[in-house]
C-alpha cells in the first residue's frame, strides 16, 4: 500500500469538484496522464477505488468522500500555514530595547538573545546602574531591564524576579582562600579588595559587610576584566556574582561566602502597557531559562 501525498490529495480535490479527470488536469495545470497517474496512486494509498468512473465524468465513491474530507482539512492546514509563514514575512522585524547591569551583559543576556534571535530581529543594549536602568524603563526609553535594585518602582513598572544570585569570592590559585569551599564574613577580615568604589554601599562588598572590621580596598576598578586580572595577578580578592560565573577563568577559584546576605536577587522590570508584549514575553521567558543554566553551572564551578 502507497502513502497519501499532497500532490494527490490535490488531484482528487480537484478531479472531484469538477467531475472530470481532463477538467482537474486543465485547472491544475497537468497532462491527463499525470491526473490519472496520481489517482492510481491515491486510490493504492486507501486500498480502494476513490471514483466511480462514467461516460460524462467521474463521481466519487464512499471511500472517495472520505479521503475528500480529510483532504480538506489537510489541504486547509497546509494553506493556513502559508498565510501565517507570508503574514510573518512581511511583518516588520520585532525589536526590543533591552538594559542590563554590567555583570548580567556577560553569559545571562547573551544567551537570552541568542535563544530568541530567530523572533526578535534587534535587540538595542543598553549598560547601566540598576537606578538608571529603572529611570529609562519608566521613561519610554527600555522596553526591558534585568536589575538588582527593585525599592522604590516607578510607577507604572513591573517587576518579575528572575534568581536569588549567590555572591562569590574570586581568588588566584595561589592565594590563602583558593583550596577553601567557602568562607565566613569575619575569615575575610584584614584581606587586600579589588572592587568598584571605595564606597561599601554602592559596591558588592556592602551586602555582606561586617560592622567589626573596615575592608582593605588596595585598588578600585569599576571594569569586571580589570578586576580579575588584578585578581589573577595576586593582587587581591573580589566580589563575583554567580551569572557572572561562565566568563571567569578556570585559574581563578571560586568561593562561597558563608552569610545570610551574600545574595542578590537579579529581576526583570517593564511597562505592563507596551503596546506588543510578545516580543517583552518571549525574552522574559528564555531570561528565565538562561537564569536556570547558569545556576547549574555555578553549582558544578564550586563542587
Amino acid at each position: 500500500m502507497g502513502e497519501f501525498t499532497i500532490v494527490g490529495l490535490r488531484v482528487v480535490t480537484e478531479a472531484a469538484r469538477c467531475g472530470s479527470f481532463s477538467n482537474a488536469a486543465e485547472n491544475l495545470g497537468y497532462t491527463q496522464s499525470a491526473v490519472s497517474r496520481q489517482i492510481a496512486l491515491m486510490e493504492r494509498a486507501a486500498g480502494k477505488p476513490l471514483f466511480e468512473r462514467h461516460a460524462r465524468g467521474v463521481r466519487p465513491t464512499e471511500a472517495g468522500r472520505i479521503v475528500l474530507r480529510h483532504a480538506e482539512t489537510v489541504l486547509g492546514g497546509l494553506g493556513a500555514a502559508r498565510n501565517d509563514l507570508d503574514e510573518l514575512a512581511s511583518r516588520p522585524p520585532a525589536l526590543l530595547r533591552v538594559g542590563a547591569f554590567s555583570t548580567a551583559m556577560a553569559a545571562l543576556v547573551p544567551r537570552a538573545i541568542a535563544t530568541t534571535a530567530a523572533r526578535i530581529a534587534r535587540v538595542p543594549l543598553r549598560e547601566g546602574t540598576s537606578p538608571r536602568l529603572l529611570a529609562a524603563v519608566a521613561r519610554g526609553r527600555l522596553d526591558l531591564a534585568v536589575v538588582t535594585e527593585t525599592r522604590n518602582l516607578p510607577d507604572g513598572v513591573e517587576v518579575e524576579p528572575l534568581l536569588e544570585d549567590p555572591l562569590l569570592i574570586a581568588a588566584a590559585s595561589g592565594h590563602a582562600l583558593a583550596d577553601r569551599v567557602s568562607v565566613t564574613s569575619s575569615e575575610l577580615r584584614g584581606a587586600r579588595w579589588i572592587a568598584g568604589s571605595t564606597e561599601l554601599n554602592s559596591t558588592l562588598l556592602g551586602a555582606f559587610g561586617d560592622a567589626t572590621w573596615e575592608p582593605d580596598i588596595a585598588f578600585v576598578a569599576r571594569d569586571w576584566f580589570a578586576k580579575i586580572g588584578l585578581v589573577a595577578a595576586g593582587m587581591g580578592i573580589t566580589v563575583v556574582p554567580g551569572i557572572a560565573v561562565p566568563v571567569v577563568p578556570p585559574n581563578i577559584a571560586l568561593i562561597r561566602i558563608d552569610h545570610p546576605s551574600a545574595v542578590r536577587t537579579t529581576a526583570v522590570v517593564y511597562r505592563a502597557e507596551a503596546a506588543d508584549a510578545a516580543p517583552r514575553r518571549m525574552f522574559t521567558e528564555a531570561l528565565r531559562d538562561v537564569a536556570a543554566e547558569l545556576s547549574a553551572e555555578v553549582r558544578q564551578r564550586l563542587r
